[in-house]
Parts: C-alpha cells; structure tokens; sequence
C-alpha cells in the first residue's frame, strides 16, 4: 500500500473513530469487486460484507433485547430491520463521506458508483466485519453502538421512514401469522455490476418482483411492488 493510501484512510479512521492495526483489511473492505478490471487478483470486500451484516444484526439484536425488556418479538424485530436496512447504512456511509475513499473500477465510478446506495452501504457492512475481526465482538458492539447510536435513537422513536420490506411485514401481521419470503429469480451481469431479480412471496403466492444492483435493493423494490399489489387489492 502506498503512503497517498494510508494518508488517505487514515483521514477516515479518524472519522470513525477506529485505529486498524491491519490497514490491509481497512482497504479490502473499502475494494468494491470492479476493481479487480484496475488490478488483477486483488482482494474485494463481498464477504466481509457477508460477516458484517451478521454482525451488525447480531450487535443490534443483542442491544434491543437487553436494553428494552417489554417490547414483544414483533417490535423489536420492526425496530432491528429498521436500524439495519439499506437507507440507514447509507446515512451512515453520507456521514463519513465513504464514496471518497472506496476502490472501484473507472466505469463503475463513471456511472455513479461512488454515490449508489448499496455500494455505499455494503462498505459500511465490511467496514463493521472488519472491526470484527480485529477486535472481536465486543469491539465490533461499541464500534456499532457508538456510530448507530443516532440511527437507533431515531428508529426507537419512529423518527426514520420505514423501508418497503418493514413496512410490507407490520402490514402482513395485522392479519396474524403470514410467511413472508424472498427468492432470488436470477441474476445476470458481471459480478462487479451484477443485477439481482427477486420475487416475493406472501404465504406461498406471489405479490411482487424487483430487481436491483444488490440482493436488498431488489427485495426492497419487490416488497414496494407487493404493497402497491396489495393497496390494489384492498381497494
């Protein structure tokens, strides 16, 4: 790595609040995979990205749980999806300005990967599994805790726009135990700039599909579809 490099993520440890002994795994998590057209075999951040989201929701959990008693399963499970969906994790990746410092191929900066929601928000995942592995999970709870805080004040006090597959699950539980899944149709492109088909299904029948640049993108847009069916439906 080279000193521009470490200047430059050290700016944004600094603004994290985080000092990574290994800068290499700091850089990985901030690699999207187009890179690798820039510079061959180099190492991407999607499986950091994979550990980060369990973290992140382990973290989350754990806090809810403990910290408020007399909430049922089902608040707590709408105040978790909240704090841990794609628009939070992009408030947080605006907050530390994260496009800036992320590697990413000329084309995929060119067509706005610098600025894409789930790019952004997949760093912040990777980021978090990064802290994981450094400093376990108690670190990677306080890290989360400390840079979730306002997220988690404002989901506590229904402040933050619920996202589409939230809000598609509290409208399903008025109606009691309905099964609500996500299946993945397909996917097509490059695994840089690969599109994700989903559809969703509400106790076994279909209500809606998207698609989208992540998993979370398409499942949103597939919830937003099913809640436009849904409205149709009830008139």
């Amino acid at each position: 790595m080279n000193i521009l490099r470490e200047n430059t993520l050290a700016e944004l440890e600094e603004k994290i609040g985080f000092d990574f002994q290994n800068k290499d795994l700091l850089d990985v998590a901030l690699t999207h995979s187009s890179y690798t057209n820039h510079k061959k075999n180099a190492k991407y951040n999607e499986r950091l990205e994979f550990l980060g989201d369990a973290v992140l929701e382990l973290v989350i959990s754990d806090f809810l749980f403990n910290k408020y008693k007399n909430k049922s399963e089902g608040e707590l499970t709408k105040t978790r999806a909240i704090i841990v969906c794609e628009n939070s994790l992009h408030s947080i990746a605006k907050n530390w300005d994260i496009g800036k410092y992320i590697n990413m191929s000329k084309g995929e900066e060119m067509t706005g990967g610098r600025t894409r929601v789930s790019i952004l928000a997949d760093c912040i995942e990777a980021i978090i599994a990064a802290v994981y592995i450094e400093k376990g999970f108690d670190g990677a709870k306080r890290f989360v805790l400390t840079n979730f805080g306002e997220n988690i004040h404002k989901a506590i006090n229904n402040q933050i726009i619920m996202d589409h597959k939230t809000k598609l699950q509290e409208v399903m539980q008025q109606h009691g135990e309905i099964s609500i899944e996500y299946n993945l149709l397909k996917y097509e492109g490059p695994p840089h700039r690969r599109k994700f088909y989903i559809e969703v299904y509400i106790d076994g029948k279909s209500f809606g599909k998207g698609e989208g640049y992540s998993k979370k993108e398409a499942e949103q847009n597939a919830a937003k579809e099913a809640l436009n069916n849904l409205e149709v439906i009830n008139g």
